[in-house]
């Protein structure tokens, strides 16, 4: 019998109930006071750390990922991509543009850009760091370092289509509500598993396609709903 312990169908698992906190309130989700929160950040705990612990001795890996913050009309929205089907690691999953530390990378923040670059397109010049999120570990063995940054349009991308199915944005305040979050446990090889999934709709989108953003993303998203409520 297997002992992987990855979700090869997260929809399936169950909703455990959660009691909802307040959402970050909208005057947090604007540029400026997310400058202000990052050059003075506040004493904080991840509520998820990540959980590549369950198989210990392994080699780990540094790996980042950017948070792109975009600036539209309606406010900050969120762009994820899906990943390709045919990838070794998280297939088909929600991700941010990101990935392994490579030798020439002189920090994870360069790791971040890159890896947006090569993924997406995104033009470093676009780009205005904001700072890090506290490290996730995966299952996969990556300690993953999330970097938040604002994005200035226009946004013109190009995606790597080895890597990338699709890419879509989510606006900030719908991610940074926890009545939006939804906690959910599957039994695996390995004991029970819980982890947190925020599907999305776009209202706009005439297909009406779900969006199921779960696992290392919305574990990232969770710390950063922490991280501005503190």
């Amino acid at each position: 019998m297997s002992t992987s312990p990855r979700i090869v169908n997260p929809k399936a698992a169950r909703i455990v109930p959660i009691e909802a906190p307040p959402a970050v309130e909208p005057a947090r989700l604007a540029p400026g006071w997310l400058r202000e929160r990052f050059a003075a950040p506040p004493t904080w705990a991840p509520e998820l750390p990540g959980d590549g612990g369950m198989f210990p001795g392994r080699e780990i890996r540094d790996a980042a990922v950017l948070v792109p913050l975009v600036h539209r009309d309606d406010g900050l929205r969120v762009l994820l991509t899906e990943r390709t089907a045919h990838l070794h690691d998280h297939a088909g999953q929600i991700s941010f543009p990101g990935g392994r530390r490579d030798p020439e990378d002189t920090s994870l923040e360069a790791t971040a850009l890159r890896e947006a670059h090569e993924e997406v397109g995104l033009k470093p010049s676009q780009i205005e760091l904001l700072g890090r999120l506290s490290e996730y570990q995966t299952v996969t063995a990556y300690r993953v370092t999330p970097v938040v940054a604002l994005v200035h349009p226009p946004v013109m991308l190009a995606t790597d289509s080895f890597e990338v199915a699709d890419v879509f944005e989510v606006p900030l305040s719908f991610l940074m509500d926890p009545r939006n979050h939804q906690r959910r446990a599957i039994d695996t090889p390995v004991g029970e598993r819980h982890f947190f999934a925020m599907p999305w709709t776009d209202p706009l989108d005439p297909e009406q396609r779900e969006r199921f953003i779960w696992g290392a993303t919305a574990a990232m998203l969770r710390n950063f709903y922490r991280f501005l409520s503190a």
